[in-house]
């Protein structure tokens, strides 16, 4: 080839120069892709589902390779036809015409233009569409519904299998020939079959017959996607309607207009084809007019005339159908039928004595003080023993039995390895990877109980329990290899050469040796050098210790590994840890998701599932039409050994990918009792339920078209303006009485159950208008319950926000909080508002937690409990005592250790024991007439604002408190009741105030 005039002539150097950078760079590009693709490979074999890998890859590879021959076989043909019937003569504009100099380069070049343009063409396709290979198998696999859609009676597999793919090789093929249009044409031109000489310029008939054809098969599959826009008219969503579908717009215009554009685009084709037998481009032209014409008269503005006078005037006559479909389908969809939702009338309303609720034996006994998303730091502080171990921000509820052989709720978590803590030395190569590899422990309190109460043991009251905890779950192996601080770059090598002295720190006093089945081999030279690459460290392949026993573990996140197996799953954002068989099994919940289900709700999976809950992976940003908790998956913290079994063994879209991947999933019937008795009503799932039930309860279209019965999720009351996410308000596990209906109150009044439970309130209004909670217990799981309550203007039940603000504005809590907050040195912090049907009543429970301000190893204390009932509010430091203020003496004897599991503070005595305790002995009297004082003196002080009386009174309020502790620790304690605290004194006012 000669090149252009006054360029360069390239050497034979810097040609082999240039040939040997760009076969470096691919073999870098394609080594690094080999890379992790091997390890992978070793991953996957690790976990034992290396079929699934290689379905993945062998599905990608050969959709990669059917595209690109698609796509390079295409191109190829149209260069072709294009160069073989180009002019025998070109005329030349003049010695400088830049498309004569590319019309030589690509002459002398023909062969390489020839197959290189197609074949670059194809590649770049293929990469594109080998990413949607979850469409290809989803279709090759896919299983019926066994229900029909109400227009076209088709079988909903075909909306969420078929119709996919068909829309994906369509899209396909709109590409195609768009290239093989543009590429046609930019080939007549160079070789002369177009010119752009003249007024009109210059089209060669073989020009136009090529681009006639190419333009007709467009216009045909034009045709084929007004077919398939027929079907896709059930799946639409306008965010300016109230639900999803085919509205009655869509019925009666949009659809006989599809039709009508399917025959005209037939007939413009038919045009466009016989075009090539003539020797102008009017016909052409009548078809570009025709099919724009038809596309705007029929396809928008017949439509958008109907809607504005036929359908706008009696919409809500009109929609009518559309939505008794969409609510029909929408309740499919989410698993909201009657089958699954029970829908009760409850007044709300009670004047439960205290005989009443002492005879409450279910709800009362179980009141959750705990807030799981509130004690981490606690946790930490009493449990966490080491700087290298941590606990993850958000902690989690389960069930046990407890001592008594009942089942208790409990504040669970692992204590796990938190690489982010290591410190000085602890952070070298070798004790960071090798050393300190293991976290130890799984930690869990009653979530019903706290050890003591603020005011006492020098105000180290008020934490959780851990003895009651560790002493009914008995755990067999307690090291957790695989958790959720794990950061996706974390690994660890373990095992040691027989004989060898272990290494891996285990406690103070043991180092361990990791025995589990986990991990990937590295004994040998090649898969070392392989790691070693992968991570970019050397140590891995000249570190001495490593040996032929030795196994790298990666990949060590619970939800990750889940995912990494089952990718065709959504997981739930908080994995839990239980105690199984003795060993601790990490839960994940999976959903099955389709975007296609026809009528029902479009729902964006990432805002219905935000709140206020901090520490849970947050869902990605996708919209569903349906979902399905079909799969739960365990997941050693020991060995990472992940396990997943089908729990809706009925879904269809969960028989489809079990047929894409034969033995990945295991049967219902595998299920242990022991670890079914541990499953929880996944919290995703049932923010999305919620969701949608605010409004898809209505059973009246016309009801539903007007919004007026429709609800909310209510704010989260306890957060302020300090919340980072969506202000809802977060579910809440709870073990309690089974709820009951206004009919059926009293009935089985002893059934406990495991329930997620939330509040429903009135759309834009914040009274309460639903409780709504769903079983976790086998036998009854997943069954949803919804208490609807009056919402007419004379019988209004407050929702959360409200009584919040009655909380607040209570004069003796206020009162005590400021003074708790001591000068603004501690914080006051809200625990979870819990909302309880309790005696045809509903009760309201709030632990509220004090924290020291600016103070590195501060942590959350239980310091007051918040009761409302009724018009009645309960405030102190135990709850027997919060709940006997609200009900009167005796109503708290149902509470075990009135929630607290030492003798509670200074002050009255506790009428838990019904009223009947025993006298104070001389100088606990004596300590406690001492506090009195100190208390009177010092309000008397804030009062007057004498600021060096208010010093002299909490001098001796420390010594009497300091005397009563003398005095307390001398007198017997078996029959001494703790007396609760005296009226606390209002905050000193500020300065200048």
């Amino acid at each position: 080839m000669t090149p252009p005039a006054g360029a360069p002539a390239l050497t034979r150097r810097t040609r082999i120069m240039l040939v040997f950078g760009a076969v470096v760079l691919v073999a870098l590009l394609a080594g690094s892709r080999l890379l992790d693709y091997y390890v992978n490979w070793l991953w996957f074999g690790e976990v034992g589902f290396r079929g699934v890998f290689s379905t993945m890859v062998l599905t990608r590879i050969a959709q990669f390779a059917a595209v690109t021959v698609i796509f390079a076989g295409l191109v190829a043909l149209t260069l072709a036809i294009a160069f073989r019937n180009r002019p025998v003569f070109v005329p030349v504009s003049g010695p400088e015409d830049p498309v004569a100099r590319y019309r030589t380069v690509i002459i002398q070049r023909l062969r390489a233009f020839a197959i290189g343009v197609p074949l670059l063409v194809g590649v770049i396709a293929g990469l594109a569409a080998q990413g949607d290979w979850q469409v290809t198998q989803m279709f090759l696999h896919s299983t019926p519904f066994g229900t029909a859609d109400p227009v076209f009676g088709m079988d909903i597999g075909f909306y969420a299998f078929q119709l996919p793919f068909y829309r994906w090789a369509l899209d396909l093929m709109f590409v195609a020939v768009a290239l093989c249009f543009v590429l046609s044409l930019i080939t007549h031109y160079i070789f002369g079959g177009v010119r752009l000489t003249g007024r009109a310029g210059q089209v060669s008939v073989a020009a136009r017959a090529q681009l006639a054809v190419i333009a007709g098969v467009f216009v045909l599959l034009k045709a084929v996607a007004y077919w398939l826009d027929r079907y896709t008219l059930l799946l639409s969503s306008d965010p300016n309607r109230v639900f999803s579908g085919a509205s009655y717009t869509d019925l009666n215009a949009v659809l006989p207009a599809k039709i009508i554009l399917l025959l005209i685009s037939l007939i413009c084709a038919a045009l466009f084809f016989a075009a090539v037998f003539r020797h102008n481009l009017q016909l052409p032209s009548i078809a570009i007019a025709l099919l724009v014409l038809s596309s705007v008269l029929v396809g928008a503005a017949w439509p958008a005339v109907l809607e504005q006078f036929v359908v706008k005037p009696n919409a809500n006559e009109r929609e009518a159908l559309p939505i008794e479909r969409n609510i029909e389908a929408t309740r499919d969809a989410y698993g909201l039928t009657p089958q699954q939702v029970t829908y009760q009338d409850y007044s709300g309303r009670s004047d439960a004595n205290p005989t009443a609720v002492r005879s409450d034996q279910a709800t009362i006994p179980n009141l959750r003080l705990l807030d799981p998303s509130r004690l981490s730091k606690t946790f930490t502080q009493f449990e966490g023993r080491k700087n290298f171990y941590g606990f993850p921000e958000k902690l989690d509820i389960d069930r046990y039995k407890g001592r008594d052989g009942q089942v208790r709720d409990y504040v669970v978590a692992v204590r796990e390895l938190d690489s982010n803590g290591l410190i000085g030395n602890q952070t070298d190569w070798i004790n960071r990877r090798m050393v300190y590899t293991h976290g130890n422990g799984f930690v869990s309190a009653p979530a019903n109980t706290v050890k003591g109460t603020l005011d006492e043991a020098g105000g180290q009251g008020g934490i959780p329990d851990f003895a009651a905890g560790e002493a009914n779950i008995k755990v067999q192996q307690p090291r957790v290899y695989y958790g959720e601080k794990m950061a996706p770059g974390d690994y660890s090598i373990v095992g040691a050469r027989d004989g060898e002295r272990p290494r891996e720190y285990d406690s103070d006093t043991e180092q361990h040796t990791y025995a589990g089945t986990g991990g990937v081999p590295i004994g040998n030279l090649i898969t070392r050098s392989v790691f070693a690459l992968y991570y970019g460290e050397r140590n891995i392949l000249f570190n001495g210790s490593i040996n032929e026993n030795s196994k790298i573990l990666f990949n060590r996140d619970p939800s990750d590994r889940v995912q990494q197996v089952a990718p065709w799953l959504t997981l739930d954002g908080d994995p839990y840890p239980a105690v199984v068989g003795g060993r601790v099994q990490w839960i994940v919940d999976g959903y099955t998701t389709l975007e296609n289900y026809p009528y029902a709700a479009r729902t964006a999976l990432e805002d219905a599932t935000q709140d206020t809950l901090q520490g849970v992976r947050r869902l990605p940003n996708k919209t569903i039409s349906y979902l399905r908790n079909s799969v739960k998956a365990t997941v050693d913290a020991y060995d990472g050994t992940v396990t997943l079994y089908a729990f809706d063994e009925n879904d269809p879209v969960l028989k489809t990918w079990t047929g894409v991947f034969p033995g990945s999933v295991k049967p219902k019937s595998e299920i242990s009792p022991e670890l079914e008795s541990h499953f929880r009503y996944p919290e995703d799932q049932f923010k999305v339920q919620r969701e949608l039930l605010t409004r898809y309860h209505v059973d009246s279209p016309g009801d539903f078209f007007s919004t007026t019965a429709f609800w909310d999720v209510p704010n989260d009351p306890t957060v302020g303006g300090a919340a980072q996410t969506r202000d809802s308000q977060p579910p809440y596990y709870v073990l309690a009485g089974v709820p009951r209906g206004d009919q059926q109150v009293g009935t089985r009044p002893d059934e406990v159950g495991f329930q997620l439970t939330s509040a429903l309130v009135a759309l834009n209004r914040p009274f309460l208008s639903a409780y709504v909670t769903v079983s976790s217990d086998p036998g009854s799981y997943g069954k949803i319950t919804v208490l609807k309550l009056p919402t007419n203007n004379v019988q209004q039940t407050p929702g959360p926000e409200q009584m919040q603000a009655q909380f607040g504005n209570d004069t003796k809590a206020a009162q005590d909080l400021n003074l708790l907050r001591q000068g603004g040195q501690t914080t006051i912090d809200y625990g979870n508002l819990l909302t309880l049907p309790v005696a045809g009543g509903l009760l309201y429970v709030e632990p509220i937690y004090i924290e020291r301000s600016n103070a590195a190893a501060s942590f959350p204390q239980l310091a007051r409990v918040m009761v409302s009932f009724g018009q009645k509010i309960g405030y102190a430091p135990r709850l027997d005592d919060a709940l006997n203020q609200v009900f009167g003496p005796g109503a708290a004897t149902a509470v075990p250790g009135g929630g607290v599991t030492t003798p509670a503070s200074p002050g009255q005595p506790s009428q838990a024991a019904g009223g009947n305790t025993a006298p104070l002995p001389g100088e606990l009297r004596g300590a406690v007439g001492g506090i009195s004082d100190a208390l009177n003196k010092l309000r008397a002080a804030q009062q007057s604002g004498d600021f060096a009386a208010q010093g002299q009174a909490l001098s001796e309020l420390d010594r009497a408190v300091k005397d009563f502790q003398s005095a307390s620790s001398a007198a017997p304690q078996a029959n001494a009741p703790a007396p609760a605290p005296a009226q606390p004194a209002p905050a000193p006012p500020a300065p200048g105030g």
